[in-house]
């Protein structure tokens, strides 16, 4: 009977202990403190700072990338024209093309190949064609020269 009444006091301590540490939670409310808000808004904001710089910089090399790729289109492009005409003659041409609001200048140069490897060959018939594309980015220019060969299929 001493046990039983010992495990009964036991319990309406704990059941004391219990309803008053109820009672401190109820007069403290868990909450945020001012400065722990101010911490994980500057937290927030920094790295925000630092996903636009990366936004900016993505668009900036996506921009670069489509200019380059238009410009190697342009040069391709020219150079498909001269191979068009067979075997071209000596010379420069140059022009201008807008595409996509951009204003890309083109320069081709037809030019006799004379290499020093085949000096003592007499071969003749062998021309370079080079296309320069220069086109304006950001404060500065940017240029792109592509080369081919061809020969005269005509070499006895």
């Amino acid at each position: 009977m001493l046990t039983s009444k010992v495990g009964i006091l036991m319990c309406k301590t704990n059941t004391i202990k219990k309803n008053s540490l109820t009672a401190q939670q109820v007069t403290q409310p868990r909450a945020f403190t001012f400065v722990e808000v101010m911490v994980a808004l500057a937290i927030v904001s920094i790295s925000l700072v630092a996903l636009i710089r990366l936004h900016i910089i993505s668009i900036n090399m996506i921009d670069t990338a489509e200019m380059t790729s238009q410009a190697i289109f342009l040069a391709e492009e020219k150079i498909a024209e001269t191979l068009a005409l067979g075997y071209p003659k000596e010379g420069t041409s140059s022009g201008t093309v807008e595409k996509k609001g951009l204003a890309f200048n083109w320069r081709t140069e037809v030019a006799e190949l004379r290499p020093p490897q085949l000096a003592q060959v007499d071969v003749t018939g062998l021309r370079e064609i080079l296309v320069d594309v220069s086109w304006k980015q950001g404060t500065g220019r940017k240029h792109l020269q592509m080369s081919t060969y061809i020969a005269d299929r005509q070499i006895p």
